[in-house]
């Protein structure tokens, strides 16, 4: 007899989410993403940080007020490092991400084909760039699903 207490798929898909977000170096956000095919096979993987070749200790991590001297127009979201790290085409994927895409990522995840998005937090949830992404994902059917950590 087969055993029952195994997890579910989106179990399984968030839990590579969240262990890709263990990864970012971030010290106040970490955000993991996980693409999955229709087959239901990983075929890509990301977490939010600096790109490639600009160094985590030189560049800020601070949530400053003046932007040049904060992370925000340095970091790598992990939905872009995501689609970017895909080994074949997103069309009609999902996505698993820790904290829901802001409008930059909707952005991209519209152009890439992806057709549902499952996301965990969503705390920037009435705010302008919450409420454009929303709007621009609705208006071309992206699916979305808030996952239950239980």
């Amino acid at each position: 007899m087969k055993r029952t207490d195994y997890i579910s798929w989106d179990e399984y898909f968030m839990g590579v989410a969240l262990l890709s977000a263990k990864r970012s170096k971030d010290p106040n956000t970490q955000v993991g993403a996980c693409i999955i095919n229709e087959d239901k096979r990983i075929i890509g993987t990301g977490y939010n940080g600096f790109p490639t070749g600009i160094s985590d200790d030189e560049f800020p991590w601070d949530k400053t007020s003046r932007l040049i001297d904060s992370k925000y127009p340095y970091v790598v979201h992990a939905e872009v490092n995501a689609i970017l790290n895909a080994v074949t085409s997103t069309k009609n994927a999902t996505l698993y991400v820790t904290l829901f895409p802001c409008s930059d990522c909707t952005k991209l995840i519209i152009q890439s084909g992806i057709k549902e998005i499952v996301y965990i937090s969503d705390n920037n949830n009435g705010k302008d760039d919450n409420i454009a992404a929303k709007r621009m994902l609705n208006h071309v059917g992206i699916k979305l699903r808030q996952f239950d950590l239980k």
